[in-house]
């Protein structure tokens, strides 16, 4: 191949290597380092004028580091007179921005490895005032009159005033929620009582998160971008923030191979959605191997009535599950010092299978697994419905925090993963029988030829390679 060059970061080597070797040239010559300051050094040794030049980096490990070295690795083939530069990113990040909970400090709540983990689909009940997701079962009988009486009478109790507890870092923690709620600052005009009842109110309220695709996409092309290739986009629409051509190659062709070859008698098996949002993926997936579907359905439900206060059962009411109130007066809204670690938020989020799996191998099919809670709490819900297998079949594998510790302790069987993202600590951890790792480095080697010869790539697609 003729007046074509290949760079390559430091996020995935190996990747790059493979993927040259699929187009039977040699990685071009670059210097990447840090100053003792931190900032990114980048030296070419090779001339680009006139080239047609793709820079492969992956958005993963250290992803602004890595991010920042491929928009100075763009720009320094733009501004040494290549003839097109094309950013190949098989992970793209900052695809998804996930609206995480912070702690009071501002940093993100990270869950800690753990002993064990119950990967229980839904959180425990928060306070035992809270109603349960379980509709109540109307009275009947002669003492039906009876419990809506004790029901009415118990909401003229009033709970004790909590002392604040002390973290372990010393510091005094007032708020009964862990989300992203506003805090009142309790100064002279707001009273200590009216600041705990906002909070307590609006536990499930949810700042705005800046969603920072247009700016990503503005990055890349200002660098000198002029073409970008990326793998299964966490958001389709994300392509509709570049001005330049994206191609969004897909893993589903890899998928349906291995599907097909590796697992003993696939036909009887179900595809698997751990969520509402991979449906169209897995669906497709299903339909092209004439095999069963199956979602995991997730929904909030308010844990307040819905009728008024003093409503019973007969008249459309809700009823408390104990003799305390669900509220009362804003001095009573606050928590008992021995259930002020559980969540007050007014909603409470319940998970249903739709889709029988009883006696059946599933698949969960999902793009992108980060803290694992998603798919490991999936695999309990099938193996509680009677689910004889599980796999999970992941195209970008970043695993970060205490993820892996979760995988290993969870009821999926064999995870499949592609290597758009390092996959060695992965099969280190878990095992290589446990873990299988699809090669795409064909895909992007072949989708890298093609675009150089201006061939089309439509059959990727739906084939891959």
């Amino acid at each position: 191949m003729n007046n074509i060059l290949v760079f390559g970061g430091s996020s995935h080597p190996s990747l790059v290597n493979e993927i040259c070797a699929n187009l039977g040239i040699k990685a071009s010559e670059t210097k990447l380092g840090k100053f003792s300051n931190g900032e990114t050094s980048i030296s070419i040794g090779e001339s680009v004028r006139e080239k047609d030049v793709y820079v492969i980096q992956s958005g993963c490990g250290h992803v602004n580091d890595n991010f920042m070295e491929l928009l100075i690795l763009l720009n320094a083939c733009k501004t040494a007179s290549a003839s097109r530069v094309t950013a190949v990113m098989p992970y793209f990040c900052y695809s998804r921005q996930p609206d995480i909970p912070y702690t009071a400090k501002g940093a993100p709540l990270i869950s800690k490895p753990k002993e064990s983990y119950t990967f229980e689909s839904f959180p425990g009940t928060p306070v035992p005032s809270v109603l349960t997701t379980l509709k109540p079962a109307s009275p009947t009988g002669p003492d039906a009159l009876n419990e809506v009486i004790e029901i009415q009478e118990s909401t003229t109790q009033v709970l004790e005033q909590p002392t604040p507890r002390k973290l372990d870092d010393g510091d005094v923690h007032k708020s009964p929620s862990f989300s992203r709620i506003p805090m009142v600052p309790e100064g002279k005009d707001n009273s200590t009582e009216v600041g705990w009842l906002f909070n307590a109110n609006n536990a499930g309220y949810k700042l705005w998160v800046a969603q920072s695709g247009t700016l990503i996409a503005n990055l890349l092309t200002t660098a000198g971008a002029d073409h970008v290739i990326t793998m299964d986009l966490h958001d389709a629409q994300f392509q509709g923030f570049f001005d330049i051509p994206v191609d969004n190659l897909y893993c589903k062709p890899l998928a349906q191979n291995y599907i097909q070859y590796n697992i003993p008698d696939y036909k009887e098996a179900v595809i698997v959605s751990p969520d509402a949002g991979g449906a169209k993926r897995a669906a497709s997936i299903a339909d092209a191997l004439e095999l069963s579907f199956a979602l995991i359905h997730k929904e909030k439900r308010s844990q307040l009535p819905k009728g008024p206060p003093d409503a019973s059962l007969t008249s459309g009411g809700g009823a408390s599950i104990s003799n305390k109130p669900l509220i009362s007066t804003p001095s009573s809204l606050a928590l008992s010092s021995q259930d002020i670690k559980y969540s007050s938020s007014k909603y409470i989020q319940t998970t249903m299978l739709v889709g029988d799996v009883r006696n059946k191998t599933c698949i969960i099919v999902d793009d992108l697994v980060d803290t694992s809670y998603t798919i490991t709490r999936a695999a309990k819900l099938l193996k509680d419905q009677g689910a004889t297998k599980v796999y999970a079949m992941i195209t970008h594998g970043v695993f970060s925090g205490d993820a892996l510790n979760r995988v290993a302790q969870s009821a999926i069987d064999k995870i499949i993963v592609t290597n758009t993202v390092p996959q060695e600590k992965t099969v280190k951890y878990l095992g290589r029988d446990r873990v299988h790792v699809l090669d795409v480095s064909r895909i992007f080697g072949e989708s890298i030829r093609r675009i150089h010869n201006g061939e089309s790539i439509s059959m990727l697609f739906e084939y891959g390679w």
